[in-house]
């Protein structure tokens, strides 16, 4: 990881997260949350990008079809410990078209560490976190951004995903916690 790049639009932002206390270990663990179809791993590869190359968490690769949201046990026991420990995290990523778990990846103790996906910020993750970004875009219009990237075929997958993401976000909501919004149509960080 370089230094941030201060002519990058985000590089103000990089350079404010790099200069908060570390949450988890070395690591100053960001998480980027928000409606599937908000515009969270864009933002967090620009993000990343503006951080000189932070490593990203990816809780698609965590979560299965079975337990859309059951992944904390494996957060904590796969990144989180290892990360704590300033070593790397490694682990076999879900592969959501074979259904199971295949890809290593490796994840290392980096100054600036970002977890991006539905539920980065809910209440089991939040003790670990240097801070919370939320993706600034209503359901309904996330939901029709995702299915116009994802297609037709993916309908039905979407309509589970929707009463699943709804029912977590009822019972365990992030946008309140967090201290930075993002506008999910533009990419700019607002209040």
């Amino acid at each position: 990881m370089s230094d941030p790049n201060p002519a990058d639009p985000l590089g103000p932002l990089a350079s404010e997260l790099l200069a908060l206390p570390p949450s988890l270990g070395p690591v100053r663990l960001v998480a980027v949350d928000g409606h599937a179809g908000s515009g969270k791993t864009t933002f967090a590869g620009r993000l990343a990008a503006a951080l000189g190359g932070a490593p990203v968490v990816h809780l698609d690769d965590l979560a299965t079809h079975a337990e859309f949201f059951g992944w904390v046990g494996r957060l904590r026991e796969w990144v989180l410990d290892p990360l704590e420990r300033g070593e790397p995290a490694r682990f076999e990523a879900y592969d959501w078209v074979a259904q199971r778990f295949r890809g290593a990846r490796e994840i290392p103790p980096a100054p600036v560490v970002l977890l991006e996906g539905v539920g980065a910020g809910r209440r089991a993750v939040r003790p670990a976190l240097a801070a919370l970004v939320w993706m600034e875009l209503p359901a309904a219009e996330a939901r029709e951004r995702g299915l116009r990237r994802d297609g037709p075929e993916l309908t039905a997958f979407w309509e589970h995903w929707s009463a699943a993401e709804a029912a977590h976000f009822a019972a365990d909501p992030s946008r309140p916690f967090a201290q930075l919004r993002v506008d999910g149509r533009t990419g700019r960080p607002g209040h």
